[in-house]
């Protein structure tokens, strides 16, 4: 399919080598990896190995990662799992920020109706959470805080390593939502010191559908699906093998390419702002010093990002709102809105990510396009 995609930040086309890599996992090697027999433990062993480079790109341990369907059951299990578990110890209180990801979101309303406290940690208007905040909002009954890395719409970096301190102090796990951060930046659980990190392979060229939660040793957590005792008895359901394989590979080649990669999406990400200069009544939302290299979140004054979008597709470039789970939602951005935006700002806005199959020359012409684009719409 032709065209110019600028949404990496929803999904990324798989890795053609890596989608040779699992093609006998369809075929010859099709076996399940709980099975006794050899092709089960064919299977297994491909499973045991994907885990084994997993682990060693976190720097944990093969028996803390546990492979999941994705980034929002990752979210989910983490939230869910880890906020009941403190029940038990009387806790019954959660932290999260405003601007997660609609998984954990979802996930503490549903703590909400369980009983449990929330507290929404607000953002300042660069879309990074205050740590004053998190001082004052964490208490002695907080069980978990979950704070993700980077925000999936503006790319802003929020400060983990610092809320986990503060989490611990108070005895509280600390979880952190790294699926838009895998692809950018060096995963090291142990120097992090979190409790809980979820990754999802389709966002580093891997297979929709496939996932990891990282669970340190010693931490405890209510499964979320039962039925089965696969992954250590904690996450029911045949182990998807193909999907485990290529979530490994594909986070392998995504970490040797990593500073390469990284450069090239910042200069692309520059070439485009400078393309779009001349263009007036432009605003980057988000702090553009403190994000990840591949989004630009841009407000054109004026212009609804409904109508921008759809003439956009027509022009062949592929572009998004904001997150591609509320991609359908009429309502304005939920992280826009918490960084002060008004209904009317957000809905000027307009996400531009970018990946390393993108070339300078479709950048251009996108940013070509995007200049006609605002423009005729203003008039």
């Amino acid at each position: 399919m032709k065209g110019i995609y600028l949404d990496h930040a929803a999904t990324t086309p798989v890795d053609k080598e890596v989608f040779e890599r699992i093609r006998p996992y369809y075929t010859e090697l099709f076996g399940n990896a709980d099975s006794p027999h050899a092709f089960g433990r064919r299977a297994m062993a491909a499973v045991d190995e994907a885990r084994d480079t997993l682990a060693s790109l976190l720097h944990a341990k093969n028996n803390e990662v546990y492979f999941t369907s994705g980034g929002t059951e990752s979210d989910n299990w983490a939230i869910l799992g880890g906020a009941r578990a403190k029940r038990r110890e009387g806790k019954t209180h959660v932290v999260i920020s405003s601007i997660e990801h609609h998984a954990s979101l979802f996930a503490a309303k549903t703590l909400e109706n369980e009983g449990f406290s929330v507290s929404y940690l607000p953002v300042n208007k660069g879309g990074s959470v205050e740590v004053n905040a998190l001082e004052e909002a964490i208490t002695e009954n907080t069980g978990l805080v979950a704070l993700m890395w980077t925000n999936n719409e503006t790319g802003v970096l929020q400060p983990i390593e610092r809320a986990c301190e503060l989490a611990h102090e108070k005895g509280a796990l600390f979880f952190t939502d790294a699926v838009q951060a895998a692809p950018y930046l060096p995963i090291d659980v142990e120097k992090l010191g979190v409790d809980m990190l979820s990754v999802s392979g389709h966002k580093f060229h891997g297979l929709k559908g496939s996932g990891a939660l990282f669970i340190k040793n010693g931490v405890k957590i209510e499964k979320l699906v039962g039925g089965g005792e696969q992954e250590r008895g904690l996450r029911g359901g045949t182990v998807n093998v193909a999907s485990v394989v290529a979530l490994a590979a594909a986070y392998e080649k995504t970490r040797k390419e990593q500073a390469e990669t990284n450069k090239k999406l910042k200069n692309l990400s520059e070439l485009f702002l400078q393309e779009i200069s001349t263009l007036e009544d432009v605003t980057r939302n988000g702090e553009s010093e403190n994000a990840l290299p591949s989004i630009l979140n841009l407000r054109f004054g004026g212009v609804e990002n409904t109508a921008f979008l759809y003439n956009m597709d027509l022009k062949g470039v592929c572009l998004a709102a904001g997150s591609a789970c509320a991609s359908a939602s009429v309502k304005p951005s939920h992280v826009l809105t918490a960084m002060g935006l008004t209904e009317r700002e957000a809905k000027e806005s307009v996400r531009f990510s970018f990946g390393k199959t993108n070339e300078e020359e479709e950048v251009r012409e996108a940013a070509l396009l995007t200049k006609e684009t605002v423009e005729r719409l203003r008039k």
